[in-house]
């Protein structure tokens, strides 16, 4: 399996190596360590270049929006030279917080987008709170997608669903479908294709049950595998295979 979204550079993460061979153990054998800031982004550049199995995003999140200037895209393109390096991310938009103003968040965003396409690398997007202009946005800059598009922690309408499915994006998933609050996420697991879907933790945040109020890890990556799996009604193993072909391709690891 691939967690591939990880925050291991989190201070909650200070064992992040025994983390990783926690991880190991029950078959997690590669791990996307997420960035959502450039110090963020740093630090997980350095943790994959410790690690062979671990790789990293750089990008800026909308809530660290603020940061976002020439300087920061700078310092993106040439943490975007080391070969650990497989997406831009995560960069979106959130209005549930709104740390930074919505101009700021879009403009931080479509100037990421546009930067990945120009170092050919897939985008992970993180959106809260703002399906119509994240939708919006990406529609007006498809001709800069072309690389791949993974909308992580996926939240957004079944019918959204439906029409980035159609532009070829993925979605990842994951502890909040364990959640007994769920409803909308399972119908989200039941209709998107498994050729389309990628597993998550998001850890140290979103621990799915059984583990719900702690410190979330990648090994846990297997409980969200399980409840895909229950919901289609396919095997684990199954579930298992495609979506570690589907982050293999998509990051090219």
């Amino acid at each position: 399996m691939i967690d591939t979204h990880a925050h291991l550079q989190d201070e909650k993460f200070e064992d992040y190596n025994q983390i990783i061979y926690n991880a190991q153990k029950v078959g997690v054998n590669k791990i996307v360590c997420a960035s959502s800031s450039i110090k963020t982004s740093i630090l997980a550049v350095k943790i994959a270049n410790e690690h062979q199995n671990i790789f990293a995003t750089v990008g800026v999140h909308p809530e660290e929006a603020e940061e976002w200037n020439e300087q920061a895209r700078q310092n993106l393109i040439k943490l975007a030279k080391s070969k650990k390096v497989v997406a831009i991310g995560e960069i979106g938009l959130d209005y549930y917080y709104e740390f930074c103003t919505r101009q700021q968040q879009k403009k931080a965003f479509i100037e990421q987008i546009k930067l990945a396409n120009e170092l050919s690398l897939p985008v992970v997007i993180h959106t809260r709170d703002a399906s119509g202009d994240t939708i919006q946005i990406l529609r007006e800059n498809l001709k800069y997608l072309t690389n791949g598009v993974v909308i992580h922690c996926y939240s957004m309408s079944l019918e959204i669903l439906k029409e980035i499915i159609d532009y070829g994006f993925y979605i990842s998933l994951g502890g909040a479908i364990t959640f007994k609050n769920a409803r909308g996420l399972l119908d989200i697991v039941k209709e998107c294709p498994l050729n389309r879907l990628m597993l998550e933790t998001d850890c140290p945040y979103m621990s799915p049950e059984p583990f719900r109020g702690k410190r979330n890890e990648p090994k846990n990556v297997v409980f969200v595998a399980e409840k895909i799996a229950e919901l289609k009604n396919m095997s684990l193993a199954q579930v298992q295979k495609i979506t570690t072909a589907n982050a293999e391709q998509f990051f090219k690891i």
